[in-house]
């Protein structure tokens, strides 16, 4: 893998923009379904959704300002170090081993200055280690919900992901953002990224990507069904900077708010006991029909080499508030009753995954 590239070499900014703004426009009309978007207020859901091939699509992200990352973040001095100062174990490993792209470009907008400090691509997880500086003080949620992203100058048709900052000072914030793409994946890539603020401003970025080496793939192939909700775990991937469970539903129902395969998640733990965190969430979804189907891919600590088994229980989350807004192909918002008492609790057995070295 390419650790690195040269930050101070010559960077064509106006071509890389124009670039970047043509993909957005094509992202947008390849986005022309209608599209509905959940906002769950517990697991505090950030991203819109978009689905060229059904007609209904959705997206849940894991949490706006997630206490992990959140916590991660704080006492970070200086630029380049979000992540080797962050205390999610995957982060730490990325940049100890050298794993992540060092980027280090800034740039200056109305006297807000973003640094695109780090990115760690690995499995299908990107994530993004920013540095925030500003001549005068911001309001908090001032980027709402983080960066919009393109790869190779096109939206994925579906991810999931998070977004959390940490006050340095009145003028100064870091903040790191996970992007999980739940469709097949080039092992590089140009990503785009673009940061909005409150008053309109926007940050264009784009830098080269290539995921980290010597990730292993291990079959699982478990499938089982508990009360009309089939869920299917057919792999998990294993690499120095952490484990990723992926994981299909298919549910017989028509109501987004009243499914459940979205809101699935997995309790993990090695052969003597101990548990494996877990660090990201959030699935992305389509009707089919009479059906709603679910596909995400779930991030967890690396293992340590003691590991030989993994025991993997999956387990509804049902949210406790929340609401939503179905918007149309005009724009149109039409806000949507929650239903979370309504929706129905299921148990599901756990299985074991042996773990080859």
């Amino acid at each position: 893998m390419k650790k690195s590239h040269d930050p101070y070499g010559e960077f064509p900014q106006d071509d890389v923009r124009s670039a970047i703004r043509s993909g957005i426009v094509q992202a947008k009309e390849q986005a022309d379904q209608p599209r509905y978007s959940v906002v769950n207020w517990k697991r505090k859901i950030t991203y819109g959704l978009c689905s060229a091939a059904a007609v209904f699509g959705l997206l849940v992200g894991s949490s706006y300002f997630s206490p992990a990352l959140a916590s991660s973040l704080s006492q970070i001095p200086i630029i380049g170090s979000v992540f080797g100062n962050s205390d999610l174990i995957s982060l730490q490993q990325a940049q100890k081993s050298g794993l992540t792209s060092e980027i280090g470009e800034t740039q200056t907008v109305d006297g807000i200055s973003v640094t695109l400090g780090e990115v760690l691509y690995d499995q299908n997880n990107i994530t993004i280690g920013l540095v925030i500086e500003s001549d005068k003080e911001l309001e908090d949620f001032y980027f709402g919900a983080g960066m919009d992203f393109t790869i190779n100058g096109k939206n994925p048709s579906g991810s999931t992901g998070s977004y959390g900052e940490e006050n340095l000072s009145e003028t100064t914030r870091t903040a790191i953002q996970e992007i999980n793409v739940t469709e097949e994946m080039p092992e590089e890539f140009e990503l785009g990224l673009m940061l909005h603020g409150q008053k309109g401003e926007t940050w264009y970025f784009s830098t080269p990507v290539e995921q980290i080496t010597d990730i292993r793939k291990i079959s699982v192939q478990h499938t089982q069904t508990v009360d009309g909700l089939t869920i299917t775990v057919p792999e998990m991937s294993i690499s120095e900077t952490g484990v990723s469970i992926a994981y299909e539903s298919v549910e017989e129902e028509t109501d987004f708010d009243l499914s459940r395969g979205g809101n699935i998640e997995f309790h993990v733990v090695d052969q003597n006991g101990n548990d494996i965190n877990g660090r990201s969430g959030g699935a992305s979804g389509e009707r089919v029909k009479d059906k709603i189907e679910f596909r995400s891919s779930k991030q967890f600590d690396p293992l340590d080499s003691s590991v030989r088994e993994l025991t993997i229980t999956p387990y509804l989350v049902i949210p406790s508030g929340g609401g939503g807004v179905e918007i149309d192909e005009n724009g149109k918002e039409t806000e949507l009753e929650f239903k979370g008492p309504l929706i129905k609790p299921v148990e599901f057995d756990s299985f074991k995954v042996r773990i080859p070295r």
